[in-house]
Parts: C-alpha cells; sequence; structure tokens
C-alpha cells in the first residue's frame, strides 16, 4: 500500500486540528521539565539511584512522546525547527537509555545461563504465609564454563554500563543538554505550527504513519516467522562478521514504527491517554523482547570473541547466543500472532 501525503489544508469540521496536535505538544514538554526537576532533585537527594533511574525514564518517555510528535507531524510545524528538536531529543532518550540497556541485558544472560545450567530455582508450589516466609532454595552452582562465561558478561557489561553512566551524567550537565532544556520549555508555552496549520486535520498525518507500519510489516517473512524453526535464521550463525544479523534492522524498524503510530493515537485526546488496542500492545511487547534477545545475543557474541578464554567458557558462551536467537524467533512467531489477529477483522 503506497503511503498517503496528508495536506494539511484539507480539514473537516469535528476532525482533531494542528490545536490539538500544539496542546499535546505542550503537555508533552511539561512532563519532560517535570521529570527534569524530579532528576535533578533525587540526583543528591535521599532517594538515591532508584528515583534518579525514574526520573530518567521519565525523560525519555517524554522526549520520545515530543520526537514522535514533531516526526509524525512534521508538514504542520516549522520543519527545520522540528528536525534539529527532534535530533536532539534522539540524541538524549539514546544517551540516558544505555545504562539501562546495559544493565537488562546483563541480567537476561545471567538468568539465561542458569536456565540452561538447570539451576534457577523453582518457585514455591504454594505461596507461604505473611508469618512464616519459606526462603527458596539456594541456587546450585554453575558449571565450570558457564561460571567464566557469566563473571566474563559481568565485567564487560557492568563496565559498559559504569561507561553509559558517566556519559548520562555528562549530557546532562552539557551546554548541548541545556539549550535543549530550554528549547523544550519554550515549546511547553508556544508551539511553532505552520502557517494555517491550527485548523489543519491530523488525521491524514495519523493514517500516514499507520501505513509506513502497515509497508514495513508487509515486507517482513511473516510466513517464515509462522513456523517455530527458521532456518534461515541460522545461515550467518557462525559468520566471524561482529555486525548484528542481517534479519533484525528490518524487524527493529517495525518496532519504532509500531510505536510511532501508537503515539500518534495519543494526539487527538490530549491529556487522556486512549484504550489501547491489546492486540496492539501485544505486538508492540513481542517486538521488544525481539530487540532484547537480539542485542543480548550480540553481546554473547562478542564475549565469546574475547582473546585467549578457556574452551568451555567459550563453548558456554555459544550456547548462550543460539538461545538468545531461538528466544528472537520466539518474539518473532508471537509478534506474526498478535498482528494476525490484529488485522483479522471480527465477525
Amino acid at each position: 500500500m503506497a503511503p498517503r501525503h496528508p495536506d494539511p489544508a484539507d480539514s473537516e469540521p469535528g476532525e482533531a486540528t494542528g490545536e490539538a496536535l500544539a496542546a499535546h505538544l505542550r503537555a508533552r514538554s511539561t512532563e519532560f521539565l517535570r521529570a527534569l526537576r524530579l532528576h535533578r532533585e533525587t540526583g543528591n537527594g535521599a532517594s538515591g539511584a532508584d528515583g534518579s533511574a525514574e526520573a530518567a525514564r521519565a525523560l525519555r518517555r517524554s522526549a520520545r512522546r515530543v520526537s514522535a510528535g514533531l516526526y509524525t507531524f512534521r508538514g504542520l510545524l516549522e520543519p527545520d525547527w522540528a528536525d534539529e528538536t527532534r535530533a536532539e531529543l534522539a540524541w538524549v532518550s539514546g544517551t540516558l537509555g544505555l545504562e539501562h540497556a546495559c544493565a537488562a541485558r546483563l541480567d537476561r544472560l545471567l538468568l539465561a545461563l542458569h536456565r540452561l545450567s538447570g539451576t534457577t530455582p523453582a518457585p514455591a508450589a504454594v505461596p507461604a504465609p505473611a508469618k512464616a516466609p519459606v526462603k527458596a532454595p539456594p541456587a546450585a552452582p554453575l558449571t565450570v564454563g558457564a561460571a567464566r562465561a557469566a563473571a566474563l558478561l559481568d565485567r564487560r557489561l557492568t563496565l559498559a554500563r559504569a561507561r553509559a553512566h558517566s556519559t548520562a551524567l555528562e549530557a546532562l550537565g552539557s551546554a548541548r543538554f541545556h539549550a535543549l532544556a530550554d528549547r523544550i520549555a519554550v515549546l511547553a508555552s508556544d508551539v511553532p505550527l505552520a502557517p494555517g496549520a491550527a485548523g489543519a486535520d491530523l488525521g491524514p498525518y495519523a493514517a500516514a504513519a499507520e501505513d509506513r507500519l502497515t509497508s514495513a510489516v508487509a515486507a517482513l517473512p511473516l510466513v517464515t516467522a509462522g513456523h517455530p524453526y527458521n532456518a534461515q535464521a541460522l545461515a550467518d550463525g557462525l559468520s566471524p562478521d561482529p555486525a548484528p544479523h542481517s534479519q533484525d534492522g528490518p524487524w527493529h524498524q517495525v518496532r519504532l514504527l509500531l510505536r510511532l503510530h501508537r503515539y500518534a493515537r495519543e494526539v487527538p485526546h490530549g491529556a487522556a491517554t486512549p484504550a489501547e488496542d491489546p492486540r496492539l500492545r501485544a505486538a508492540g511487547h513481542a517486538l521488544n523482547r525481539h530487540r532484547d534477545a537480539a542485542e543480548a545475543a550480540v553481546a554473547a557474541a562478542q564475549a565469546a570473541r574475547t582473546a585467549r578464554i578457556a574452551p568451555a567458557t567459550a563453548y558456554a558462551l555459544g550456547v548462550l547466543h543460539a538461545d538468545q536467537r531461538h528466544e528472537v524467533e520466539a518474539a518473532r512467531f508471537a509478534f506474526q500472532q498478535a498482528w494476525q489477529r490484529r488485522t483479522v477483522p471480527a465477525r
């Protein structure tokens, strides 16, 4: 399906207009400023790292929504201003997300190592009474190869997390970030709409975002993803190229387009978030799983290329890499199922 090209002049009475977009951007900008204030307060406050991490997540959420609005409805805004602001918001969101991504990746890989080794403690079958807590049995020790693989991953990803934390602190204290914060503060009160955009219909822009998503999904090998085993996904499994898997890029792009589509649906509702289609939510969850598993597989493969590691360690990392690639395939299958449920009309 060819993407639709909206015309700002096309508007109908009763439709959400550029005024709704302006209200949306003002609200999301206010959320950004509120999260920034919270981050500054918790950086040295009693709430410690947990409060600072939550404030960083709130900053990222608001930055993504402002950026999505600037991208989807660019034709209703001053284009140069929208492009510059969106690039800076992408920089902030990406920089703040690195530390969380490293921590989540390490947790995922260590949990997978325990699961693959059969050492994950099973949950209690019967909930313990409130006044008589029962401790879970301690996990059995990992094998030598798995334990060394876990230690290697812990060193690499902990170091990467520390570097990401330092980078985020430097970014938040930089003149570049202060300039962006000033720009967002202005946006919270004055949205630079294009001439005549205040009464323009938002519908064609939101429809174009959905068309881009639909076209990207149509290009995916959903028939292959509908099978439990994708032999083609292993075609480059032993390649010496450390780059991400060649099949992953289009799926990551669909994940971004799905997020833009979801955010575009929020704009006409102002401060109230619309009820999200559970099938759309399930598709987004599957794509998040896909991203996490693909990036974890890359981390395992990169660790396996460490010089002078023991064969048992390399073997454990290889098994871990294969496990995460199977998780990728499972996530693709889950997305295929969720997307088909979404596109089949109800009877």
